[in-house]
Parts: C-alpha cells; structure tokens; sequence
C-alpha cells in the first residue's frame, strides 16, 4: 500500500505553480480552494500546517498582504469615484444649484462638498481663499452638503436662496460669515449673515421657502453618496476625488498639477 509523498514547502509552491519564493505560501490559503482537487487529504493537511508554519514564523507576510487588499481596495474605489465623477459631470461641475467664487472662466475647477456647521470646513475656508488669492484661474465650486443635522439643512435652504441674490465675490462674503460664526449655525445665524451683506430679505425668505430647494439638496445629497463622500470638506478636482481637510499644500500641489499636465498627478 503506497502512501502520500512528504511534503516540503518547496515541493508545495513546486505544485502550486506558484514563484519559488518565501513570500508566496500567503498565497496558498487562497489558491487552496481553487486546487484541492489535485491533492489527498493527507497532502492538503500538509499544505495547511506548512502555511500556518511559515506565517506564524514570518507574521510580516500578514501585514503585507494586508497592505496589499488595502492598495487593492482604494484603486477599485478610485476608479469608481472616476467613473461617478465621468457619469455626472454636469452636476458636480456646472449644476445651476450650486456657488461659484474665484474666477468664474478659470481652467481649473476645484468643488468643495461642506457643511455649514463642520468644524474642519471652518479651518479649511482658509486653505480656499489663500488658493484663490495664489491662483487666478482658479475656478471654485461651493456644494451644500448638509450632513449634520437639521440645522445644517437649514442653513443650507437659506444659502441657497441667498444665491438667488448674490454671487462671486458677495456670495463669498456671506460664506466667509457663515463659517466664521461661532457655534451652531442654523436658518437664524444663515438669516444674519444673509443681512449683514446687505441682501432683501423679504425675497429672501420667499426664496428659501420654494420646495425646490429641498429636492435640489437632496440630489446633491446623493450625487455626494454616488462619489462615495463620507465627509466634510471633500473636494473634486479633474477625476479625482479628495476625502477630507488635506490642507492648503495637497490641495495646490493638485491645482498646480491640473495646470501643467490637466491631471492632479503628472
């Protein structure tokens, strides 16, 4: 009565087909499932103790695979956030409900996703205004993205009949208002700020009580869920999406990118 050949690690990776190195036996615990058929029991009880052998021997093996699922995982996210950004352009770029401050005509177009009552918008509005100073073609897009509670989505209904009345630059100053008012922001500091620019607000209340406006945030809401945004401030700028207040220097070192080469990387 024969019995089953000992197996040697390098015998194991030999009849997996696998590279004859060290690092492949992570490999075996995947392609198990997919060869059983080409060993015994006895030989894939073999498999399975060389496997567990190695990895307990050389953890580090665990943590590179690791990194490597998670370097797999953020290009699959990356390019379906490409794909999302391709499929709505109009709306995250050229949206007829949205601000638009800096150069109106600039070739560069960043949009910040924000919410009024987000701390890290706060801090961010200053990376804005020092990127726009720096950059006159710089085109920027303001999108309410009310994820904070009810008195973010008020704020919101009231900036967006404040742009009824006000863009470009009077519209920056009713943004800067906002984002500058301390604690919570809601329709009474927004109606504030909507008076201390000097705009009418008999029409503005008009405006603020069109049920529109609740249909086009929440369309912004889910053009925001279809990138894949999980945040405030996040931005778009070319096909890439930035999660996160990554500060003034990641945000330049891509605009400076998108104006030499049309990509945030060149």
């Amino acid at each position: 009565m024969s019995h089953p050949r000992k197996l040697t690690s390098a015998k194991v990776l030999a009849l997996l087909g696998a590279p004859a190195a060290a690092g492949a036996l992570a490999g075996l615990l995947f392609a198990l499932p997919v060869r059983a058929a080409e060993f015994s029991p006895a030989q894939k009880g073999e498999i399975e103790g060389i496997v567990k052998d190695y990895l307990l021997t050389h953890p580090e093996i665990l943590r590179d695979v690791a990194a490597e699922l998670e370097r797999k995982a953020k290009a699959e996210e990356n390019d379906a956030r490409r794909a999302a950004i391709a499929h709505a352009s109009k709306e995250i770029f050229n949206s007829d409900f949205q601000a638009v401050v800096g150069n109106p005509n600039g070739k560069i177009t960043l949009v910040e996703f924000f919410d009024y009552n987000c701390g890290y918008c706060k801090r961010a509005m200053d990376d804005l205004a020092k990127l726009m100073k720096g950059n006159p073609d710089l085109r920027v897009v303001l999108k309410d993205f009310p994820v904070l509670g009810a008195d973010s989505v008020d704020a919101a209904q009231i900036a967006s009949a404040v742009r009824k009345q006000a863009s470009g630059q009077k519209f920056w100053d009713f943004h800067q208002k906002m984002l500058t008012t301390k604690g919570k922001i809601g329709r009474e500091q927004a109606l504030a700020a909507a008076k201390e620019v000097g705009l009418d607000m008999a029409k503005l209340q008009k405006d603020a009580a069109d049920p529109e406006i609740k249909d086009k945030l929440a369309g912004v809401l889910k053009l925001g869920e279809g990138l894949s945004i999980n945040g405030t401030p996040s931005y778009v700028i070319g096909d890439e999406v930035v999660v996160g207040a990554v500060g003034y220097d990641e945000l330049k070192k891509k605009i400076d990118a998108m104006g030499k080469c049309g990509k945030t990387e060149c």
